[in-house]
């Protein structure tokens, strides 16, 4: 008993001393560890802290970017999600890129966002395809036949697992019979089951379903409720109502109509017992003027001529009247949303928001910490 008890005495000593040297070792971080550490060389004050990881916010805030912008206009520190836009559906089930540039930003994008623990999903659709024309008709095609549904399933979930992505965001504009509702609804359900044992999100990004003249429901696009309850986030597209009737750009997406649309997409989910923290509220960051033979222009592009109108919703420049979301209105949007239960907000798209002190990315996110307190 006394040996065994002299032996357990010196393994003790000689662990504790080996543990008390290999902190002393391990403690001093070296000249390439620093290095490594991502911190610029511009750094002046080593002890400032890293930015909160996402998880640690109660709401999403998740930005499309188009495939073309260059990955460094992002401010990733911001958002929880980039959604790069667009990966084309082909009717045979496969998928197309917008050529190598697209494909490299896209690379570039996942590295810079992991810096700031954001996430990159690939969006798949829009209203243009690439090879002319609406998505339409390559969706519903793709949808209606189950080999190809199964082989866009197939492509989309490796396409994800080999490029280090977060997850798929489906933009199909729009099903517009109970047919195309029933079929997306099923590669929805078939995707979901691929991705989610993955530890991927699948989002959808749906039409606001409220004409912004009448604030009515609208019935030319359809939608199968039970969808919703296989995806992690649905974004509303909540603007683009000047082309609802005869062109109005005062349309594009004022208040009252997104009070509508808040309200008609809570009641939804309420009445089909789905959780609304998955309604995620998109807001624009495009001007689109009185004069349709005009083209769009950015918020970036207002503010950087007219900072004063930051907080405006419209101004004059080009020969025509711009009508947009300011400062003020974005906020106040955000806050409708939370207040409907929502999961956050989604804006279109991250290259067109100011830089500066009137970005409209950081107006959302202070209302969003706002509520977090």
């Amino acid at each position: 008993m006394t040996k065994r008890f002299f032996l357990l005495a010196v393994v003790m000593v000689i662990t504790f001393t080996g543990g008390f040297i290999s902190g002393i070792l391990f403690s001093q971080p070296s000249k390439n560890m620093l290095k490594s550490s991502g911190v610029p060389q511009s750094q002046t004050n080593p002890e400032q802290k890293a930015m909160p990881k996402h998880e640690q916010r109660s709401k999403v805030l998740m930005g499309y970017v188009q495939d073309f912008r260059n990955p460094d206009v992002v401010d990733y520190s911001k958002l929880t999600h980039v959604i790069f836009s667009f990966a084309h559906p082909a009717k045979d089930g496969s998928i197309l890129l917008n050529g190598d540039n697209a494909l490299n930003n896209l690379r570039t994008m996942v590295k810079k966002a992991q810096k700031h623990d954001t996430k990159v999903i690939l969006a798949v659709g829009g209203w243009y395809h690439i090879k002319g024309g609406e998505s339409y008709e390559y969706f519903r095609t793709a949808l209606a036949d189950p080999g190809s549904r199964t082989k866009l399933v197939n492509e989309l979930a490796s396409f994800a697992e080999r490029e280090n992505l977060d997850g798929i965001d489906i933009d199909y504009e729009h099903p517009r019979s109970q047919e195309d509702a029933a079929n997306l609804a099923a590669f929805m359900k078939q995707l979901s089951e691929r991705l989610h044992p993955q530890s991927k999100e699948l989002s959808i990004a749906v039409h606001s379903k409220i004409h912004s003249v009448t604030k009515t429901e609208v019935h030319f696009v359809v939608y199968e409720p039970s969808m919703f309850k296989h995806v992690d986030h649905v974004n509303i597209m909540a603007y683009d109502g000047q082309w609802d009737g005869g062109y109005n750009a005062a349309n594009l997406a004022p208040y009252p109509f997104t009070e509508k649309i808040a309200a008609y997409w809570a009641s939804l989910f309420d009445t089909h017992d789905i959780p609304k923290e998955k309604l995620v509220l998109g807001v624009p960051f495009y001007a689109q003027p009185e004069d349709p033979a005009i083209k769009q222009v950015s918020y970036d592009a207002i503010i950087d001529t007219n900072p004063d109108k930051a907080a405006s919703d419209n101004v004059s420049m080009n020969g025509t009247t711009y009508h947009y979301n300011g400062y003020d209105t974005v906020q106040k949007k955000t806050r409708l949303a939370l207040d409907h239960g929502f999961g956050g907000m989604m804006l279109w798209e991250a290259g067109h928001d100011s830089k500066g002190p009137y970005s409209l990315t950081a107006a959302i996110l202070e209302e969003i910490e706002k509520a977090d307190i």
